[in-house]
């Protein structure tokens, strides 16, 4: 009876662990957690601080942030070197009122790419 229990026990234990590693994949996906500006914010200024922060640890060196204009124009924003494991930041400078984009790609630590677009307007 104990070695029937023992291998139903072992089976179970192997399902736990089975499931906990795919779910912990799934969480590795980049997901942005806070931004500044945030989406659909108005901004004062013609240099804005850029700062993107996600769940989980992005590869700072494939990843990217342009800036989009209202005309269709965009233009890659240097990034900050010393970020932090999990943040992208930069600065837009020089710009105009009118409303603006912030076009991100991240290389997330599951080895996959996520994409997001933060709208904003700049008086």
């Amino acid at each position: 009876m104990f070695v029937r229990n023992a291998g139903r026990f072992l089976r179970c234990l192997f399902l736990f662990v089975l499931t906990i590693s795919f779910s912990s994949q799934l969480w590795a996906h980049a997901v942005l957690m806070e931004s500044t500006p945030s989406a659909n914010a108005t901004v004062s200024g013609s240099d804005i601080a850029i700062s993107l922060r996600f769940n989980v640890r992005i590869d700072g060196g494939r990843s990217r942030i342009r800036l989009g204009s209202s005309d269709g124009t965009s233009t890659n924003l240097p990034l900050t070197t010393d970020s932090g494991p999990d943040r992208l930041q930069s600065k837009a400078v020089g710009l105009k009122p009118g409303t603006y984009k912030l076009i991100w790609q991240v290389l997330a630590s599951d080895g996959h790419m996520t994409s997001g677009e933060i709208p904003f307007t700049v008086r």
